[in-house]
């Protein structure tokens, strides 16, 4: 069976988006998947009372502590030690759930990602990646999109490693395009961390390691013609999400809505999963909805069910 973590008290309209996010997820999980709800119980309760739904339909972990938005995420994870993302995170640790999702403390997802499930061994940092829509058949993986705002090099050319292997398996990509974020298509384009990280990934993908298709303008990258996967940093990642959600949100308030755009929704995703940890894990927007935690809650399923992360371990195994 397979096991999925949600914390329940976290976002900004927690546990009611929450709670029904799980409740709507319930029949479009594949069987043998179970969704545990951490939080306060009595409050859960009264939410799935509300929908109408029996509470035996989840196992539900009770906790006394929430971690808070303004809170210092290191210090309460630690000082919350029955907070619902602190006792998910002993869950995850312990494997008594395969993966876990949260929209609450983004700060607080990370601390438990790095020092509870750990990164897998040979990864410099973790990233953090976001599904974009292309006018191709299927989307492209976009990362870093806001974890690390500076990068080195080999940590771009690690990413590069990290998006084959997690195309491969999520997406089901023999061959992953990999390239990399430029402002110009030949190598010697770009600053000095673009060119420096450039010849990596050009070294890297004439050794096998993935299959580097060289640099990509921004133009390119909603078409789906050139990469399956974009590397960049945190930065220029996070501007360019940003960016889409807001070209979204103008479209509708135009009236100007298609599936190309209604794509941009940052609901039809869900949440952004942490790449290169032991174990699932994502994050939701603090914003969820329901519509959108049931979407996390579904990519959290198929990230476990794709087995990304042994994938990803086996990809820097092999790469040693």
């Amino acid at each position: 069976m397979i096991k999925i973590g949600l914390d329940a008290m976290g976002g900004d309209f927690a546990p009611e988006a929450a709670v029904k996010g799980a409740v709507m997820a319930l029949d479009r999980l594949k069987e043998g998947s179970r969704i545990v709800l951490f939080g306060d119980s009595a409050r859960i309760g009264e939410v799935l009372a509300a929908e109408g739904c029996d509470a035996d339909r989840f196992d539900i972990v009770h906790t006394t502590e929430v971690i808070e938005m303004g809170d210092h995420p290191a210090k309460a994870f630690q000082a919350k030690s029955d907070s619902s993302i602190t006792v998910g995170f002993g869950y995850l640790a312990k494997g008594l759930i395969n993966g876990f999702a949260s929209a609450g403390s983004t700060g607080a997802m990370m601390v438990g990602s790095m020092f509870a499930v750990k990164p897998i061994e040979g990864v410099m940092r973790p990233t953090i990646s976001s599904f974009i829509p292309t006018l191709a058949s299927r989307p492209a993986v976009l990362m870093d999109v806001g974890l690390n705002v500076d990068c080195k090099p080999e940590v771009l050319a690690q990413y590069a490693l990290i998006g084959s292997a997690f195309a491969k398996s999520v997406m089901g990509i023999e061959s992953p395009r990999v390239a990399l974020l430029n402002i110009g298509e030949e190598p010697s384009k770009g600053n000095a961390q673009a060119q420096a990280a450039y010849q990596l990934m050009e070294a890297d993908g004439a050794a096998g390691k993935y299959n580097f298709v060289g640099n990509v303008e921004s133009s390119y990258i909603f078409t789906g013609k050139i990469a399956d996967v974009i590397i960049c940093d945190g930065f220029v990642g996070n501007t360019i999400l940003k960016m889409a959600e807001g070209l979204y949100q103008i479209n509708c308030r135009m009236g100007h809505t298609n599936d190309f755009w209604g794509q941009m929704n940052y609901e039809n995703f869900g949440g952004t999963p942490v790449l290169g940890v032991n174990a699932p894990v994502t994050i939701g927007h603090g914003k969820s909805t329901p519509k959108a935690i049931m979407n996390m809650i579904l990519s959290t399923e198929r990230t476990i069910q794709t087995n990304a992360v042994g994938m990803i371990r086996e990809a820097f195994a092999e790469a040693k």
